[in-house]
């Protein structure tokens, strides 16, 4: 018999079950031990500044790698610095699994250093939570934290390891490896709902299909391709799910933005949602009263969530859409869907020429088409920010599954999150160049970051929409309260880039239009972290801006 320690069971675990080759995290005294058996089993360690950073790079490799992402943590303020990546994670649904060191169990309650009670503070953020108390039933918790987070809707998981669990030698023989926990079972709606909704389907003269990050988790890109190309309805993907047919194809709304999304939704006879939740920015699904609802998900409880539906198809949505691939007819709805277009081009007319036109200062939209210039739209983008968000997301063009993508979230707003999502993604994707578009405040977050960037090589490009402020709660101050009542949103000059230089990396400032495209390009061939700095419109206002301050008007 081989003895083995608590700590070395979890690294051996999950590299020989579960497979995983990277974890992040950051070091601490309770977790001594996983480390240490971190360098036994081959896992790479990347190790943050910040433990939020942490959770949000595990975030974004359940994204850009389709399996669960692992952070390492550990006790009292390493745990709680993890709270806000872990909610955000928690809104997104993302299969991340969150392991912690806590003070010993042995000196609980007793004014230990670092005892804080962490499970009751996590509980409301993640799926399923545990402390393990023996050596020997490790992997048993292990599993089931890996099963609770790609099971049905998946999401954050918390396991809680005491160091005198992990410290704690056992046979190997009394702790036997359980089956993989991240295997992902899927199930099919009711054949009698599939077949009431294809007949829906069919007889609809006006459908929009729909679908989030439901559509990226399933890896159902060509059931869905099929499904549009037989019915010839315009769509609009969102969230994770976006790219998974290319927002180029000419049925997309993409090519209108959240204009074209809108105008659809209030012309249309159906609405087709995938793997999408009826939230706020959908205006929990009263946006189109006149329209029937055809809903699927893999969750039951989101079927008539905000707005009933007519119809409610539980599965997974690759298995969804190849049952109705079956039934639908193959139809031309060509004049519906230039009905549409005819609607919606007059009323992005002016974006579109704020995209092409050289202006002084710069307007954040022409950034970002400076952005797809210097990249022909080939690179994994991601938005981080309020007004810089909403820029970035109309303008930016998604050519496959997630390549255009927020780092906060929808539902959480959560920003700050896009540099470590970018050295995630760059892990993931190594073929892939990494592009972030982020406002000024949303940059200073994990700035940090770039340190464990040129620490370990990882090369990518944060180009800063800077309007020297918190841009949308700034114009939304000046339209409710007057412009000479800010509170609190002013920023001023700050020279990011110069920090990123000093961390090791590259940085360069811009205040020409015509210089953006060269620096770019400068920041990508120097091979390091980059950040372009770019001095935007400070008066300039997103629609984003303006819905939340009706909104905030009819409260």
């Amino acid at each position: 018999m081989v003895k083995i320690s608590g700590g070395h069971l979890v690294a051996k675990y999950i590299k020989e079950v579960e497979g995983v080759n990277t974890v992040f995290g950051l070091v601490g005294g309770h977790i001594g031990e996983i480390l240490d058996g971190f360098l036994d089993y081959g896992i790479k360690l990347v190790d943050v500044r910040h433990e939020q950073a942490a959770v949000m790079m595990a975030h974004a490799w359940t994204i850009f790698r389709s399996e669960p992402g692992v952070c390492l943590v550990t006790a009292g303020p390493g745990f709680t610095n993890t709270i806000t990546g872990i909610a955000n994670a928690y809104f997104d649904n993302a299969p991340v699994v969150l392991l912690s060191g806590t003070a010993p169990v042995k000196d609980w309650d007793k004014g230990a250093f670092q005892d804080v009670n962490q499970l009751d503070m996590i509980k409301s953020a993640v799926k399923w939570s545990g402390i393990c108390y023996d050596a020997k039933r490790i992997p048993e918790y292990l599993s089931l934290a890996f099963r609770h987070a790609v099971s049905g809707r998946p999401g954050p998981v918390f396991l809680a390891l005491p160091p005198d669990v992990l410290n704690v030698k056992v046979n190997d023989e009394e702790a036997p490896l359980p089956k993989r926990g991240n295997r992902v079972y899927k199930s099919a709606p009711d054949p009698a709902d599939i077949e009431m909704a294809a007949s829906m389907i069919n007889s609809s003269e006006k459908p929009v299909l729909m679908g989030g990050s439901g559509v990226g988790f399933s890896d159902c890109d060509g059931e869905l391709l099929d499904f549009i190309d037989r019915t010839g309805m315009p769509f609009m993907l969102i969230n994770h799910g976006r790219g998974s047919i290319a927002d180029s194809h000419p049925l997309s709304l993409w090519q209108g933005g959240q204009t074209a999304m809108m105008t659809a939704f209030m012309q249309a006879d159906l609405i087709i949602a995938l793997g999408i939740r009826f939230h706020s920015a959908l205006m929990f699904g009263k946006i189109f009263p006149q329209a029937k609802v055809i809903k699927a998900d893999i969750d039951p409880t989101e079927i008539d969530r905000n707005r009933d539906s007519d119809i409610g198809l539980v599965g997974d949505i690759g298995l969804t859409l190849r049952e109705l691939n079956r039934l639908v007819a193959q139809r031309d709805l060509s004049i519906w869907a230039k009905t549409l277009r005819d609607s919606y081009l007059p009323l992005i007319g002016e974006e579109v020429a704020q995209r092409e036109k050289s202006m002084e200062p710069i307007h954040p939209a022409r950034l970002v088409e400076q952005v797809r210039k210097a990249t022909n739209d080939d690179a994994i983008y991601i938005v981080d920010g309020g007004d810089t968000a909403y820029f970035g997301y109309v303008g930016l063009r998604a050519k496959e599954k997630s390549s255009v993508i927020g780092a906060g979230g929808t539902l959480f707003g959560c920003i700050g999150a896009g540099i470590p999502f970018g050295i995630s993604a760059k892990l993931a994707r190594p073929d892939k160049q990494i592009i972030i578009i982020s406002g000024d405040g949303s940059f200073g977050f994990n700035i940090m970051e770039y340190a464990t960037a040129v620490r370990h090589g990882i090369p990518f490009v944060c180009v800063i929409c800077n309007d020297q402020a918190w841009g949308l709660i700034k114009h939304g101050q000046e339209v409710l309260y007057g412009a000479d009542r800010l509170v609190g949103s002013e920023l001023g000059l700050v020279h990011y880039e110069k920090v990123v230089e000093a961390l090791g990396g590259y940085g360069e400032i811009v205040h020409k239009d015509e210089d953006i495209v060269p620096a770019i390009n400068r920041a990508i061939d120097s091979g390091k972290p980059a950040c372009v700095n770019v001095l935007t419109d400070p008066t300039v206002t997103s629609l984003v801006t303006l819905l939340l301050i009706e909104s905030l008007k009819m409260e």
